[in-house]
């Protein structure tokens, strides 16, 4: 997929220069990587949720066409607005298709483990992504696991997963992906009615108990 992103230089620095293009549906940008300097740049908002919408999401490698050159980008940091979810700025950086770089991909789990089927327990994701090294060209989507097999308490780690080739897992093998625990037990048994308290009455100070005692004892 050869996806080709329009872009211009930015003028007008500041806060207020960057809401006026927010507001026309553009976005402020940075351009930087290796033997470059860093190039403010203006992108369509567009665009760029487009390429978010991908499977390959921040992962997508894809062209900036500034002035008369085109660089192969990706997508290195978003600012969003966490009230609104607008898109405020993006850091894209230049890549070398034949530099490894390292980038964060998506755990996806296949199957019903038979802990969960059979046994009574649930699966508890410990971790949904982990960081590979490889060429741009064979970033992974995703990575499948199959966690059909897993019993009760037992984990599956990194260490565990098939790799396609050219990826090397940078991630620690030992990492737990995913576990299967045990449900909480509930601390009464349901239906269990708890005992009723036995509310004892108060005790009366014993120079009352006395006084109260001679008044009503009859006069000789």
């Amino acid at each position: 997929m050869n996806i080709v992103v329009k872009s211009e230089k930015r003028q007008g620095l500041g806060s207020n220069a960057a809401r006026r293009l927010r507001a026309q549906g553009f976005v402020p940008a940075v351009l930087y990587g290796e033997s470059m300097d860093s190039a403010p740049l203006v992108l369509s908002k567009k665009d760029i949720v487009q390429i978010l919408k991908l499977e390959s999401g921040e992962n997508t490698i894809f062209k900036v066409a500034v002035d008369a050159d085109a660089y192969d980008v990706m997508i290195k940091d978003l600012q969003v607005d966490p009230a609104s979810d607008e898109l405020l700025h993006v850091d894209l950086i230049r890549i070398s298709m034949d530099k490894p770089i390292r980038v964060t991909v998506p755990v996806v789990h296949r199957g019903e483990p038979i802990g969960v089927k059979t046994e009574g327990g649930f699966v508890d994701f410990i971790t949904r992504e982990v960081e590979v090294e490889c060429l741009p060209r064979d970033i992974p989507e995703s990575l499948s696991i199959d966690i059909s097999e897993l019993h009760i308490q037992q984990a599956f780690k990194i260490e565990g997963m098939a790799i396609p080739a050219g990826v090397k897992i940078v991630t620690d093998p030992a990492t737990v992906l995913v576990l299967i625990s045990l449900p909480h037990k509930e601390e009464e048994f349901p239906g269990e009615k708890p005992e009723e308290a036995v509310v004892e009455e108060p005790k009366e100070p014993e120079v009352i108990k006395k006084e109260r005692t001679e008044k009503e004892e009859p006069e000789k």
